[in-house]
């Protein structure tokens, strides 16, 4: 379904662009992406991995959606950009809740998601075009944003594991829905081709959000080497620039323009606006943030004995996004990268090697693999474009 300039809508006459409105927006996530390392670093068990995860799934649940609400609203309209400013304010409160949203902090963190979900949702409803695919599509996105709020507010009112656990099932309602339709007795069930997606402009808004996770990684190595300044702690440094810009390399060497040119010519864009950037791209932001706390780690503490955390970190980062970026690519192109598979695989494989190697020794093995999956994927493309031009008239 094509959709034109209507009231609020974006127009699809052309290939629209990110605006400054959702640039400035993103700053706020800037902070939240730091919170959550933060948080990760102090609470470096499965429990706390678990709170972190959680957390990181209701931050980017909010990001997104907001994501979806520009791709459909012109962010240059006043109202629309006043609710962009009313959600960029939610989300700072959000974001300021995160040390302690399994404690005191647990009501303000859930009372600003809430707001933020139910209330950018509702204004999109009341923007959309009465009677049209895309009005019963928010419908249903709004009930499940309520059913999903219930969850989060009985949560914050709630202590201990039974926090937990309703805000478990309101981070898997807001997963669920998607997949379903966002299916609602007496509105039906939505498809992807409802959808009315700029898949270009929706490529763009998560690609963003990757250079913002990376951007808070290199934040954090800057300022603990600042405070550790020794020759260790400048070759750990060194490692963990060299470890993101492998990372980055691997996603924006082609990979990001290419899926951002097979979206924008899909005949279901919104199928992939789903599953390749609304999902998959989650583990990628998840690893960044892995990798920026086994960076911080490593930087402060070069030398001695690795502890399980920190290799857990150093390995499981780079292994959680490349498995994010092949799940990426397989979406797209239908396969899944071998130097990708490989390259997990070689992490894994580095495992028993913690017991014997220094925190350095055992980053630089991993940014070895990220190396390497970047140089090994570079090349394949190299030759695939070569057989291709090989084999045109």
């Amino acid at each position: 379904m094509t959709v034109v300039r209507t009231g609020l809508l974006r127009s699809r006459a052309e290939g629209q662009r990110v605006t400054f409105t959702e640039l400035f927006f993103d700053l706020v996530y800037v902070f939240a992406v730091t919170q959550l390392s933060h948080l990760l670093l102090g609470h470096l068990s499965w429990h706390g991995a678990a709170q972190t995860l959680l957390l990181l799934l209701a931050v980017w649940w909010a990001w997104v959606y907001t994501a979806w609400h520009t791709n459909w609203f012109d962010p240059d309209r006043p109202s629309v950009r006043l609710v962009l400013v009313g959600v960029m304010l939610a989300s700072l409160l959000m974001s300021a809740a995160i040390p302690d949203a399994f404690g005191a902090q647990g009501p303000m963190f859930a009372t600003a998601y809430v707001v933020i979900q139910v209330g950018r949702t509702l204004h999109s409803v009341v923007g959309a075009p009465a009677g049209t695919p895309l009005r019963r599509n928010l419908l249903r996105v709004l009930a499940w944003a309520v059913l999903s709020g219930v969850f989060w507010i009985a949560g914050c009112l709630a202590h201990g594991p039974s926090r937990e656990l309703l805000w478990a099932v309101a981070v898997g309602a807001d997963l669920l829905a998607p997949w379903l339709g966002f299916v609602t007795p007496g509105l039906g069930r939505s498809a992807t081709t409802d959808w009315s997606v700029d898949g270009a402009h929706m490529a763009e808004r998560c690609q963003l959000f990757l250079i913002i996770a990376f951007g808070e990684s290199i934040l954090v190595t800057g300022a603990t080497f600042g405070g550790h300044p020794s020759p260790a702690s400048a070759a750990a440094f060194v490692t963990a620039f060299l470890g993101s810009v492998g990372l980055w390399w691997t996603y924006f060497g082609r990979s990001a323009e290419a899926g951002s040119r097979v979206i924008a010519s899909s005949a279901d864009p919104g199928r992939l606006a789903r599953s390749a950037y609304t999902f998959l791209h989650l583990p990628m932001v998840a690893g960044i943030v892995v990798c920026a706390v086994a960076d911080e780690l490593v930087i402060a503490h070069p030398g001695g004995r690795v502890a399980a955390a920190a290799a857990l970190t150093t390995l499981g980062g780079p292994a959680l996004f490349l498995a994010g970026h092949a799940l990426f690519k397989r979406a797209v192109w239908g396969r899944l990268p071998v130097p990708h598979t490989a390259g997990v695989l070689l992490l894994a494989a580095l495992a028993p090697a913690a017991v014997m190697l220094p925190p350095l020794g055992l980053a630089a093995c991993a940014t070895a693999v990220v190396a390497g999956v970047a140089v090994w994927d570079g090349a394949a493309r190299h030759r695939a474009a070569a057989a291709a031009a090989a084999a045109s008239p």
